[in-house]
């Protein structure tokens, strides 16, 4: 069918099994086709067409609400709630969020983009209806990796001891981005592998009700099916927590999904439903993954799996850049360790993964516990080295404060996809952590311009002997391997242009800093601009030249005003009761919307053009009081 056509799920209804399985087909080739061009989360949504389809046929959306933990999972489900049209612009300025959005539909009730939120969500969806005395099912879907997340457990927990109605589909295809790791993922694998419990039950009640004694004893079978729980089946960890446990079932299989989800649904309490999928399902570059690389793609061939956006010949991820270095580094210390929380691809630490297993430590989603634990290993001698995202390194702040920071642990922070990261959206972009992170005594906060910068920030960041975080963007850059690695002494900034015949200051960190050089070179204009390449401490050497130059500053930061770097430079002035002309650019008190890079600068008014122009105004201002 012509999947751009659905306007609403009330059409599932009627089809028939083998409709419903053409129905699925479509929607797979119609996803490969248009996330190839858009790029987006691929592997996921193939793996959960049928749990998806089979939902919105089964319940009634929006009257029942549907909570996708994460929401990266949900493609099929805008499908089904006629938004397939709108799968042009999928992550695209003013198009389509890549997740459950709210403001686009009323069938999304919930909207997240972090793991392991859904549980405790439907669980308030769930009391609510209770205290309203309302009649709706809540179902999430959540997957194996985001279940084993703190929060989750957390929910869990708390849905045991209330007992509400509601239905929890726990999409198991052994996978989160990449392969699941951790003691309680092993437990999951050991249900998905043995006989459901629901075969076991029903054999029983089918030998017992062979005769008139049997069928008795059949009508008071409950005592009986809690002793085969206990005792024939070894329990699961959720039937522990007081849910009731259906599967493991095929999640392709329209039959099995709708006689769960029907005896799900008749039962007055929560029901947790085993769910085993494929991830990537219907697409064989997808289906063969095993180390995430189709979880979340740019835009590629179809045909081939080739990635249409290669980087520049002699370029790497900042990711790259940081994980070469870092292999490089522990070759020759042994007290060099890798701690990431599920993102080994992400932050390409799969290189040093492979070199050195015994020193590599992925926790699974649980930024919380890598956090700790990289507190506790600095503790006992040893060097490491946290790789996490700047968005999920705000779940793990009581940690970095409480646990880094407060005892001066030795932890290097690699704050991966800092600043602005374009299509994921307001959920993903890492414009919180100067402002969160500045707060925390005890931590040196620092942002190389370039590969040359980083190497030797991160060495730095390995000798210094105290908590060291070190942001860096996503994006690429041309690599040179440094031939001596030296420190580069914490709190010192670079100057770029001379004071005596600058007409204006520019203060900026990363990447862009060359960005506005090349500018204002190629342009000759009179302005002088620094390196700020710790953001924290301040240059104070610098700080006072500026002051005592009198000349106009413009503070430039891709991430939150509020708290953020430009206010550590009012600060500053202030407490030395020196007046200076500063003038603060970044984003202002709002969440960015998705799109490319270029779009959000451009619409935030962070663009190099849109900041040379506001410093050349700044100069001409100073010029005319003169």
């Amino acid at each position: 069918m012509n999947i751009t056509d659905i306007k609403d799920p009330t059409f599932l209804k009627s089809l028939t099994y083998s409709e419903l399985r053409d129905l699925a087909k479509d929607i797979r080739s119609f996803l490969i086709e248009q996330v190839s061009k858009t790029g987006g989360h691929l592997s996921s949504n193939l793996g959960i067409v049928e749990i998806t389809i089979a939902l919105h046929a089964m319940f009634e959306s929006p009257k029942d609400k549907f909570i996708f933990d994460v929401g990266h999972q949900s493609y099929v489900h805008k499908i089904l709630t006629g938004r397939a049209a709108g799968f042009k612009q999928l992550r695209q300025f003013g198009g389509l969020s890549g997740y459950q959005n709210r403001s686009e539909s009323i069938h999304d009730f919930w909207e997240a983009g972090h793991a392991g939120t859904s549980l405790s969500a439907a669980l308030g969806c769930a009391i609510a209806r209770d205290l309203n005395h309302e009649d709706y099912q809540v179902v999430t879907v959540i997957g194996d990796g985001s279940i084993a997340n703190g929060e989750s457990f957390e929910a869990l927990n708390h849905i045991g001891s209330l007992k509400p109605k509601m239905i929890i589909i726990l999409n198991d295809n052994n996978m989160s981005i990449s392969k699941n790791v951790g003691a309680f993922s092993h437990s999951i694998a050991r249900l998905r592998n043995s006989a459901p419990y629901t075969s076991l039950k029903n054999e029983v009640k089918e030998v017992l009700e062979r005769s008139k004694v049997g069928t008795v004893v059949s009508k008071g079978i409950t005592g009986i099916k809690e002793t085969i729980k206990r005792n024939v089946i070894k329990p699961s960890i959720f039937t522990d927590l007081g849910l009731e446990y259906l599967g493991p079932i095929d999640g392709h299989s329209y039959s099995e999904l709708f006689d769960a989800y029907h005896s799900a649904n008749q039962h007055n309490g929560p029901v947790l439903i085993h769910v085993v999928t494929t991830k990537g399902k219907g697409f064989t570059h997808s289906e063969n993954d095993e180390k995430g690389n189709w979880h979340g793609v740019s835009q590629f061939d179809p045909d081939s799996g080739f990635s249409l956006n290669a980087l520049p010949k002699g370029h790497l991820s900042y990711s790259q850049v940081f994980s070469e270095t870092l292999v490089r580094l522990a070759k020759d210390d042994e007290k060099i360790v890798a701690i990431t929380p599920a993102m080994i691809q992400g932050s390409k630490l799969d290189k040093f993964f492979a070199l050195y297993p015994q020193r590599s430590f992925d926790t699974g989603i649980a930024e919380e516990h890598a956090t700790t634990l990289a507190a506790s290993l600095a503790l006992n001698g040893f060097k490491p080295f946290l790789s996490i995202y700047s968005s999920f390194l705000q779940r793990s702040y009581d940690q970095v404060n409480h646990d880094i920071a407060r005892m001066n642990c030795p932890v290097v922070i690699g704050i991966d996809r800092a600043g602005l990261v374009g299509e994921d959206g307001a959920t993903h972009h890492g414009v919180f952590d100067v402002g969160l992170l500045r707060a925390i005594p005890n931590i040196t906060l620092a942002m190389p311009k370039d590969s040359t910068e980083a190497q030797q920030l991160l060495f730095t960041a390995l000798q210094a002997n105290q908590a060291f975080a070190i942001r860096y963007p996503r994006g690429s850059v041309l690599f040179e391997e440094v031939e001596k690695f030296q420190t580069i002494p914490v709190g010192s900034w670079e100057l770029i242009g001379d004071l005596k015949t600058a007409k204006a200051v520019l203060i900026a960190s990363g990447p862009i800093v060359n960005k506005f050089v090349e500018r204002i070179e190629a342009n000759k204009l009179k302005i002088a601009v620094v390196n700020a390449r710790y953001l924290k401490p301040l240059d104070e050497k610098i700080l006072n030249s500026l002051e005592k130059s009198k000349l106009p500053i413009l503070s430039y930061e891709g991430d939150m005003l509020a708290a953020g770097f430009g206010s550590s430079l009012l600060e500053y002035f202030e407490m030395k009761q020196k007046t200076v002309s500063i003038k603060r650019m970044g984003i202002e008190d709002h969440f960015v919307t998705h799109g490319s890079l270029r779009e959000l600068r451009e619409a935030e008014g962070l663009d190099v053009n849109h900041v040379l122009e506001e410093i050349t105004h700044l100069m001409r201002k100073r010029i005319g009081k003169i």
